[in-house]
């Protein structure tokens, strides 16, 4: 794995105490470090045959964006409430306290359509849980799901279930 972790810095006691925050602000700010983790993204998905890449608001847009550029894919927003212009599908899911939802377009993605799912983090698993959930409503094969980072010990991937799952960073 290249060394790209050593671009990550470490944000104490944010969004509050307790709390180590991975700030990828530094990553994103470097040419090389921010090549390098695309590189390191993208690497296991070259043979793939994809036709999306879908990006999680918003870090996830970042990434999967340049990701389906470089693998021929076209990029689909999964975004907060509200923000998205035409008709939307959305999921509701729990988080640590209190809830959240996500929506995609209805037709974003075709049924049978292969697509890979991109965020910059995995820590608890709730998000990707419902964006797998948004996706396979849609009746898309979802192929793989790709993180910048992972936080292990937060136990994320066990709510992933069997899904194909890379992550370029693990702590």
């Amino acid at each position: 794995m290249p060394d790209i972790e050593r671009f990550i810095r470490d944000i104490p006691d944010f969004p509050k105490p307790g709390i180590v925050f991975k700030d990828i602000t530094t990553l994103l700010a470097d040419p090389t470090a921010l090549d390098l983790a695309l590189s390191t993204l993208t690497e296991p998905y070259l043979t793939t045959d994809l036709s999306k890449v879908i990006g999680i608001e918003s870090r996830g847009f970042i990434f999967g964006a340049a990701m389906a550029r470089s693998l021929g894919a076209g990029f689909v927003p999964i975004r907060k409430p509200g923000k998205l212009p035409a008709r939307t599908r959305s999921v509701s899911y729990e988080l640590e306290y209190g809830q959240d939802t996500i929506e995609i377009h209805e037709d974003a993605v075709q049924k049978g359509e292969r697509v890979l799912l991109v965020d910059d983090l995995l820590a608890t698993g709730g998000t990707m849980a419902a964006a797998c959930e948004l996706v396979d409503s849609l009746g898309a094969e979802i192929v793989g799901i790709a993180f910048l980072i992972e936080l292990r010990f937060l136990g994320g991937r066990e709510k992933l279930g069997s899904r194909e799952i890379f992550s370029a960073i693990e702590y």
